[in-house]
This record gives C-alpha cells, sequence and structure tokens, in this order.
C-alpha cells in the first residue's frame, strides 16, 4: 500500500512539474527537452486557445522568446490554434558517421528529441506533430502533417498559403544578412542591428528592380550576435520539395516570421499530398564566432547517404575557361570572334594544371546556344551534347586522361530548367561514356516559365531531380544560382558544391566596385554555414591590367591565398589566366593546398573582421592554416598546439608585404620559412584588406638541419 501511494504522490510531483515549473507566461501546459550537455533547452506550450508555442534557452537563458507556431491553407481552416496535445514523446540518439568528402571525416550526431502530437479539439480532427531536437550547438524542429482519417483518398492535398514559423529575439542584436531575394543570394551582405533592418531592406528593394525582393524580408543563413556576446544563426535544413523560406522582419517587435517564395504561375506557396514532413527551422547557438563554423547541425538533421559508395568522385583543385570571358578577353559564344572554349586553348590550361598539382578543368562555352542565351524566348537555346565546331570535346577529354586532368563539364541552362530536363539523359549519357564525374550547372536569368522563381517548392524540386538523375551516372553537381545549401549533400554527396553567394566574378565587372574587403570575413559565418561555397579565390592579377580600369579585386595576394583555407568547398578553382600565375613564388601554395580534409579547426574569429582556419589534409600529416582580415590591417597570433606532439613541421608563410594594401599596393608579399612544433605560436600580420596563408609539412632530417627554428616569443 505504502509503495503504491508512493508512486501517486510521484505521479502527482511529475504532472505538477510538467504542468507548472515550466510555465513562461500565457501558456496552460508546458514541456520541455535538454541537449545531450543540458545547455540549451526547447520548451513547448499551448496557450489557452490551443496556440502552439515553442521558446528556447541556453545556459538557462532565454534566447528566443515564447513564439508561436502554424499555418494558414487554401480552403481549409487555419492549423493556428484549436489545438490540443494527445500525445508527447522524447527520446535520444547518439551516431558518430563519416563523411566521404569535407571538412572532417567523422560526424558526432547527438541529440535529444521530443515529438509534441497534436489534434484539433473540433471539426474534422486535423493531426499535427512537431518534432524538436535539441543538441549542443543548436536547435531544429519540423512540421509533420498527417493523413486525414476516414476520408480515403479524398482530402489528401494540402495548400500552404502561409507558415506561421516565429523566431522572437530577446534583443535587438547585430546581424549579418542579405535581402530576402526570391530569385538570387548574390549580394553583399549588410551589417546592422536587427531594428535598421527593415530601412536597408526597402532600399535594397527599390536599388535592384531587376531581382525579385521580399520587401521587409532578409534570406538564411541569417546570423546574430547578442549584447553578450553569443552567436545565432538562422537558417532551414533538408529543404526538400517545399518553398525555400526566408524571414519577414518585425523591427518593432524584435521578431522574424518566415516567408515561404510563392510562385505567380501556380498562386501558391506549397502544395503537398499528406502525409509528409517540412523542412526544418534550425538555430544554430555559439558562444563563439568560430563554433557556428565548427557546427554540423545542419548537416545533421538532414538523412544519411542514399548513394552509398561515393569514391568515383575526388575533390580537385582546377583551372578553367571561365576568369577570361568575365575580364572580356574573350567570349562564351563562338560568334564574337573571340571563342574561348578552344582544343588549343583548352590544352594550354591542362598542360598548366598537368605541371602544378592541378587535376581539374572547366571549359565554359564549349557548346552551341550562347549566342542567345540571354534572350527572351530562351527555350529550347541550349543543345547539352553539341561543340563548337572549334572544340573537339573527345579528344580534350583524351588528352586530359593522358596528362592527370579531369575535364568538368558545364551546362548554362540559361534558366530554362524544362529545356534542361528534356537533354538530362543525354548529357549525362555523354559524360559518363567520356568519363566526366562533375558538371558545373547554371541557372543565369528569370526563370521559365514565368512566374516560378529559383528558390520556390517548382525549382527546389527541379534542382532535386538534376542531383539525383546525376547520382545515376555517377555525375556530382556543382549548382551555380542555386537554391540554397541545406545541408542535402550528407543525403546525396554528389551535391558537391554551389555558388549561392557573391563570388569572385563580382569583382571583374560590378558597377558597385566589387566585393569590399570584409565581404569574405562574413560569408563563413552565413553562407558559409549551409555547405560548401565555389567562390573561385586565386586572382594573382588583382588590379585586372590591362582589361579592365575600373574594376579590381578587393584584396591582397597574400589573402587570395588564405581563401583557399577560409571558405571550404571539396573543388577549389585557381580561377586566374595562366599566364598570370606563371612561375611565380606564391604559387606553390595553390599546388600544396588540400581539398579534402580529416579535421578544421576555428582558432579565433570576429564576425566581418577577421577569422583563423586550420585543417588538416585527409590520409597525409599536413596542416594548412588561412587567416584572412576586413579593410583594417591586424596582429594576430595562431598557437599551433594543434600539432602532433613530438614532430617538427616546415611553416612556409605567405604573408602580406610589409608595404601591403588591398588597394594601394596589393600584391606586395613575403614567403618566409620556418621549423615548428606544438609549442610555437606565429605572429600573423595582416595588411588592410589582406590575409596569411600557411602550410605545414612535416619536416624531413635535412630541411630541420637547414631551415632556422622561428623565433620564440619574448
Amino acid at each position: 500500500m505504502k509503495v503504491f501511494q508512493y508512486y501517486i504522490i510521484w505521479g502527482f510531483f511529475m504532472m505538477f512539474w510538467v504542468g507548472c515549473a515550466s510555465k513562461t507566461p500565457h501558456q496552460k501546459i508546458g514541456y520541455e527537452v535538454t541537449s545531450p550537455s543540458n545547455n540549451i533547452t526547447i520548451g513547448f506550450s499551448l496557450k489557452l486557445d490551443g496556440t502552439p508555442m515553442y521558446w528556447v534557452k541556453h545556459q538557462n537563458k532565454l534566447v528566443i522568446d515564447t513564439s508561436k507556431l502554424g499555418f494558414e491553407l487554401k480552403g481549409e481552416k487555419a492549423l493556428l490554434n484549436g489545438l490540443k496535445v494527445v500525445a508527447q514523446d522524447t527520446t535520444s540518439f547518439s551516431e558518430t558517421w563519416k563523411m566521404p568528402w569535407g571538412e572532417q571525416q567523422e560526424v558526432l550526431n547527438n541529440y535529444r528529441q521530443m515529438v509534441v502530437k497534436l489534434e484539433e479539439k473540433k471539426g474534422a480532427r486535423r493531426k499535427l506533430n512537431i518534432h524538436f531536437r535539441a543538441y549542443d550547438d543548436g536547435i531544429g524542429f519540423r512540421y509533420e502533417f498527417l493523413k486525414l482519417e476516414n476520408q480515403g483518398a479524398k482530402n489528401q492535398e494540402v495548400i500552404i498559403t502561409k507558415e506561421n514559423t516565429q523566431f522572437k529575439l530577446t534583443g535587438d542584436h547585430t546581424c549579418w544578412w542579405i535581402p530576402g531575394d526570391w530569385d538570387s543570394y548574390e549580394h553583399l551582405y549588410n551589417t546592422t542591428k536587427f531594428s535598421e533592418i527593415d530601412a536597408l531592406s526597402r532600399q535594397k528593394a527599390a536599388s535592384l528592380m531587376q531581382t525579385t525582393i521580399m520587401d521587409n524580408a532578409v534570406n538564411t543563413p541569417v546570423t546574430m550576435r547578442t549584447a553578450e556576446g553569443l552567436h545565432l544563426s538562422f537558417h532551414e535544413a533538408n529543404l526538400t520539395d517545399y518553398a525555400g523560406m526566408t524571414l519577414k522582419i518585425d523591427p518593432k517587435g524584435l521578431s522574424m516570421e518566415s516567408a515561404l517564395v510563392g510562385s505567380k504561375r501556380t498562386g501558391y506557396l506549397v502544395k503537398r499530398t499528406l502525409p509528409f514532413k517540412t523542412p526544418w527551422r534550425t538555430i544554430q547557438i555559439g558562444e563563439k564566432a568560430g563554433d557556428l563554423i565548427e557546427s554540423k547541425l545542419i548537416l545533421n538533421l538532414n538523412e544519411p547517404n542514399k548513394l552509398g559508395d561515393v569514391s568515383w568522385f575526388k575533390p580537385k583543385k582546377y583551372v578553367g575557361i571561365w576568369w577570361e570571358m568575365h575580364l572580356d578577353k574573350a567570349s562564351w559564344d563562338k560568334k564574337s570572334g573571340k571563342h574561348g572554349a578552344t582544343t588549343k586553348n583548352a590544352k594550354a590550361f591542362i598542360d598548366f594544371a598537368a605541371k602544378n598539382n592541378i587535376t581539374g578543368l572547366l571549359v565554359e562555352g564549349w557548346n552551341t546556344g550562347w549566342e542567345n542565351w540571354l534572350g527572351k524566348d530562351r527555350e529550347g537555346v541550349f543543345d547539352f551534347v553539341t561543340p563548337y565546331p572549334d572544340y573537339d570535346l573527345q579528344e580534350v577529354v583524351r588528352y586530359g586522361k593522358e596528362k592527370g586532368v579531369e575535364v568538368i563539364m558545364h551546362h548554362e541552362t540559361s534558366a530554362a530548367p524544362r529545356t534542361y530536363e528534356k537533354q538530362l539523359k543525354p548529357a549525362y549519357t555523354l559524360m559518363k561514356d567520356l568519363g566526366i564525374k562533375a558538371v558545373k550547372t547554371g541557372y543565369v536569368g528569370k526563370i521559365l516559365p514565368e512566374g516560378e522563381y529559383h528558390h520556390g517548392q517548382w525549382m527546389v524540386n527541379h534542382y532535386r531531380k538534376v542531383l539525383t538523375t546525376a547520382a545515376q551516372y555517377n555525375i556530382a553537381i556543382n549548382a551555380h544560382e542555386p537554391i540554397k545549401a541545406t545541408g542535402i549533400r550528407r543525403t546525396y554527396p554528389n551535391a558537391i558544391a554551389r555558388e549561392g553567394v557573391r563570388g569572385q566574378e563580382f569583382n571583374a565587372w560590378s558597377v558597385d566596385g566589387g566585393n569590399k574587403p570584409d565581404h569574405t570575413t562574413i560569408i563563413p559565418f552565413t553562407r558559409g554555414l549551409g555547405g560548401p561555397i565555389d567562390f573561385t579565390p586565386g586572382v594573382f592579377n588583382i588590379k585586372l591590367e590591362p582589361y579592365k580600369d575600373k574594376n579590381q579585386v578587393n584584396t591582397t595576394l597574400a589573402k587570395q591565398l588564405a581563401l583557399y583555407v577560409v571558405i571550404y568547398s571539396p573543388v577549389q578553382m585557381a580561377c586566374d589566366l595562366i599566364e598570370h600565375y606563371g612561375e611565380h613564388p606564391a604559387l606553390q601554395f595553390i599546388r600544396d593546398v588540400g581539398v579534402d580534409w580529416e579535421q578544421s579547426k576555428v582558432l579565433d574569429a570576429a564576425i566581418g573582421d577577421y577569422v583563423t582556419i586550420v585543417r588538416k589534409e585527409k590520409g597525409t600529416d599536413k596542416w594548412f592554416l588561412g587567416s584572412i582580415t576586413d579593410e583594417n590591417a591586424r596582429l594576430l597570433k595562431a598557437a599551433l598546439s594543434f600539432l602532433e606532439k613530438g614532430k617538427q613541421y616546415v611553416a612556409a608563410i605567405y604573408q602580406d608585404g610589409k608595404d601591403a594594401h588591398w588597394d594601394k599596393n596589393p600584391t606586395s608579399y613575403e614567403i618566409k620559412k620556418f621549423i615548428v612544433d606544438n609549442q610555437t605560436s606565429i605572429d600573423l600580420k595582416l595588411a588592410a584588406g589582406g590575409g596569411t596563408a600557411i602550410s605545414l609539412i612535416p619536416a624531413t632530417d635535412e630541411e630541420i638541419k637547414n631551415i632556422k627554428s622561428y623565433p620564440k616569443a619574448k
């Protein structure tokens, strides 16, 4: 009897704890789940009217205040209130999985999950589950729409007209953001207080009429720093058969709300058949800026590898017939009389690549159709199997294989995806027959059919179709003008890279003067959190002479080298013209630097100011360091404690010259070599707009004898 009474008392205590101890204002009943180390907590509750709410705490301090959840639907009552909790389950999960390629070899996926099962109190008794996952580096949640009972095949389709996911902030945080453009992520990042986003986003909308910008919204990832120094980044994971999410800003209420990319052609945001799950809504949380880069939350919220062995793809450095078009030295089309994609030119790039430990060649403008690719009627313009007469595709592939250089195919669709889909099979069959394993795709222009947008559900499904079709032919995709990266590379590792950022080419022709010196100190903490970026570093002819007189690259030469480490991609381009490399001493870093990593560490960082990252090459004992700064010169330190204890390394330091400056003297540089070990601390002298790149390679006995040790700190 006493045992029975004990359990009765304990049961009432637990009911009291769940119902009262978790309460915050306006909540009727609450549930919580904490991360494995208990540093992050997600709470859920229903208001008295049955409205779903959630909140997030870090170290027991509120970081996301009580925020609403729900949907508005076409032809149906909204799923916003009138709900009740019918069940709640909490589970734990932990695994370590291996990346076939990536920033590191092994990834820990460790979380606690809470699934709250909701049902309407009245009416159709529709059911909605909300899955919450608490990690030590952030949180994710998604909605699950369940099939309607007793409806048979009827009414099993849902059309979403609005997703009401709210993120209510706890302060006027410092933010790094780009406008909520439905067609492009290629914008410079703004650094403002949250309350200042509204006015600036309206200005962007007015000045960029060629794009489709949702008024008063930002694209994700949008990253923030609180007054206390906590770092937050808002994004989504596993974007599948759904519209991309922008975030509508309420500057006075200090909150954001999901604003899905729509379709003027269909008139809806998302159409799905029950049952289905939405993408994850994510918040990465870090006490330091570098914690955001080291987080693998976005990857972990995607499903495991569905392709199995993908060893047919090899991470690589590549050169290409590309930069010369942006410099107007050559053109994509043959009619212009200065066609770049010729057999002769391709072979010259292959010879250079083979000589310099570069194993890939991209050729743009090889196929017919470029004369009309920007016209109004772009359907059917491109042929993805027919080369121009001055480009012998088979001979270039043969010559490349002979030299150990693999051709990377290029498919520019001119934003006519239906034309591309019709040719996927013959185009990929040609690639497979030639042994070509990777393709760079492009979607320049307004999407056809008219009324669809790059980031809407229709295009999300197109990008996925291209990816899964390519996988059937053992082909990897490097997508430009893409849908945002949301970690799908875990599920489909042939999604090797994508653009989705304002890249190097803007420096060649942008009327605003190109990317500012702080641009690359922001994107690792914003766009880079989604996945690999094909940024195309490696310009040595910084002033772009003699091709441009009003544009230049707004970095030093040393910073161009450091970007190979700072901005991650398994395909890294040495983008400059081969005549600008020649026998340049700094080219040695590009020869040496890795592209596939066993581990990566952020040594020091402040978003928009500077970042220092080190990476260990997979399968070797080589480490590489990249450190970059904004428009301000800096003196940083890098402790090499990550090196193997008891082993000595040759540190080849490629740094800014004493008089280097991103504008006044960008090509001034120095190369120094020292013997170092894990007790060494190196001074990083970064010029304005500059950087430092270091290779750390195990030293031979002869090198230890002949190269002096790095000076010890006094």
